[in-house]
């Protein structure tokens, strides 16, 4: 979207409430330049002495006018807000989607804090720009138009005097302008740099204390806040340059009409209300004048804004949603064919080398290999969280398809996983549950939850599904235990029935009952379903039909668990004498 589309697409989903808006202005803008004529003739009736009743007359009517005029206003005030929150909510809203769908590499390369102030901050910054700014802007260049095309009409001098100062202020903000827009747009930049930094610190609270980086962060958040600060004095001294324009532009208008007004009276040319006329508008001028002055800073923040915006709308996804091949129901084959993989900013080192196997359904890998050797990677790839650098990756059971020939949303439906670290989000039971799919039942829950042994546990919470969870890790502030919060990780899988499951084992030490009940879980889930399991303990291992050892991205032992456990030459039998956690510590 371009900067002026964005304007467009947003407002014109209102068109009936922005129609009403411009009604609502523009209406009261005509009662604005009315009302000031009833006073002109109020004073040239009073000069020549004609009958009480018109004087109160046009008294009359000055106050129903300004009556009026206030009504409008404040209908155009709850109009514009009206349409001020609809329209940033929706653009909040399709931000936020726009970089749910963005590929990991994305992610991986901005903070959450630096996004929340994308979607938040710089939306903020067109609540005014969308409900009013252009709209009164467009008005108050109506009104000065008008203004000066009554100016005209009482004396020509005078009207092309007002309107040459006029238009060299306009001159003179069109070329300041774009360096405000710049400068305000440093300031955004500024502004998300330091958010991004305040969210990753406060995260990491724990960590930080313990191995005493606080007088780090703080000299970091004085640099941050040091350079926020430079910017924004930066763009505000910029602007100073546009501040300063409508004092000017009063007084040559002032003194123009003191001497070309008072020439004219002397000479007869001009009524004393006509006289008054004059000086009220243009002493009516200075209003939409500093209006525009301060609308103008406020659209250079919202330019700013604006273009960050349309940045990260040109952004796209390098992994592509596919078009649709059907993946069948039950559990499925994984088939990796010379598979290689490299991050995207560091693409000269390579994460996955020639990583070539076959899984048949039903089956369970186990795949080992010490931190860093590529397991976590290698699972990403089958949710295209990205895509191989080359080589092909397929599902199936019986015909296989290429990855990137199912849609995003399927492929991600036919896989299960369960992490180490679990999110809970600040939500019931129930919709930490079904990841807010609203379609599930609660009967399915319940009878999911029956069958992993953890219907006493809900039994015991007080409000039942309606029980809400903290948001954060299981075991770190979730609200629950990181052993109840990995059966919940297994209750969201058992939901979904996927044919393909992924398990990264939790290397901490539970208690023996949660432990029971955990052991109890992965039996069930891996029953009737292919299953990848990363393995960190000996009984895990021993659940698997075939085991799978990378070493610095390649494959250095794959074959069935059985037979490498006979063969004293295996990787996998001295791994079995050492003892995996010992192995890969």
């Amino acid at each position: 979207m371009k900067r002026r589309n964005l304007l467009t697409h947003y407002l014109g989903q209102q068109r009936p409430r922005v129609l009403l808006l411009a009604f609502l202005l523009l209406v009261a803008i005509g009662l604005q330049l009315a009302n000031p004529q009833v006073v002109r003739f109020f004073i040239d009736t009073a000069e020549n002495q004609s009958g009480v009743e018109r004087l109160l007359g046009a008294a009359a009517i000055f106050v129903t006018v300004s009556i009026i005029r206030q009504l409008f206003n404040l209908a155009s005030i709850y109009v514009g807000e009206n349409v001020a929150w609809i329209a940033t909510n929706q653009l909040r809203a399709d931000l936020a989607a726009h970089i749910l769908k963005l590929d990991m590499s994305f992610h991986k390369a901005h903070k959450p804090g630096e996004l929340i102030e994308r979607v938040d901050g710089d939306v903020n910054q067109l609540a005014n720009y969308f409900s009013r700014l252009v709209i009164q802007l467009g008005m108050n260049l109506l009104l000065i138009g008008g203004i000066l095309v009554l100016l005209w009409g009482l004396h020509w001098s005078l009207g092309l005097i007002i309107t040459v100062i006029v238009i060299l202020a306009y001159i003179y903000v069109h070329l300041i302008n774009p360096r405000v827009v710049a400068a305000y747009g440093r300031v955004r930049a500024a502004e998300a740099n330091l958010f991004g930094a305040l969210e990753e610190w406060l995260g990491g609270t724990e960590t930080l204390r313990a191995n005493g980086g606080e007088a780090y962060v703080m000299d970091r958040l004085y640099r941050l806040l040091r350079q926020r600060y430079q910017a924004d004095m930066r763009a505000r001294w910029t602007s100073q340059l546009i501040v300063r324009m409508p004092p000017m532009v009063f007084l040559f208008s002032y003194i123009t009409a003191y001497v070309l007004g008072s020439t004219l009276l002397a000479e007869s040319s001009l009524t004393i209300g006509s006289l008054y006329l004059i000086f009220y508008y243009i002493d009516l001028i200075r209003d939409p004048l500093w209006k525009i002055r301060r609308q103008l800073e406020e659209l250079q923040k919202a330019a700013a804004s604006i273009e960050r915006i349309n940045e990260l709308f040109q952004i796209e996804s390098t992994v592509l949603d596919g078009p649709g091949a059907a993946l069948p129901a039950g559990p499925l084959t994984v088939q990796f064919n010379q598979v290689d993989f490299a991050y995207a900013d560091d693409p000269d080192t390579a994460i996955l080398q020639q990583i070539s196997f076959a899984l048949q359904p039903g089956k369970v890998l186990g795949l080992l290999g010490r931190t860093g050797s590529g397991k976590s990677t290698l699972t990403k790839l089958l949710f295209r969280f990205y895509d191989p650098t080359s080589g092909q990756i397929q599902l199936g059971n019986g015909e296989l398809h290429d990855l990137r020939q199912a849609s995003l949303a399927q492929l991600r439906h036919h896989i299960g996983l369960v992490t180490q670290e679990i999110e809970l989000f600040q939500a019931s039971v129930r919709d930490n549950l079904t990841l807010f799919d609203d379609t599930i039942p609660d009967e399915r829950i319940s009878a999911v939850l029956t069958e992993l042994g953890l219907d006493g546990w809900l039994a015991n919470l007080e409000h039942g599904l309606d029980t809400q969870l903290s948001t954060g890790s299981g075991g770190r502030g979730g609200g629950l235990s990181a052993g109840e919060a990995q059966l919940l990780a297994f209750t969201r899988v058992f939901l979904r029935d996927p044919g393909l499951v992924i398990l990264d084992e939790a290397s901490s030490r539970l208690d023996p009952a949660t432990e029971q009940l955990i052991e109890r879980a992965i039996d069930k889930l891996l029953a009737d379903r292919t299953a990848i399991i990363i393995a960190h303990r000996l009984a895990t291992v021993q659940r698997s039909d075939e085991i799978m050892i990378l070493d610095a991205g390649r494959i250095i032992e794959h074959g069935d668990r059985a037979a490498l456990v006979a063969d004293p030459n295996s990787h996998f039998y001295g791994l079995l004498q050492t003892g995996l956690e010992e192995a890969f510590a």
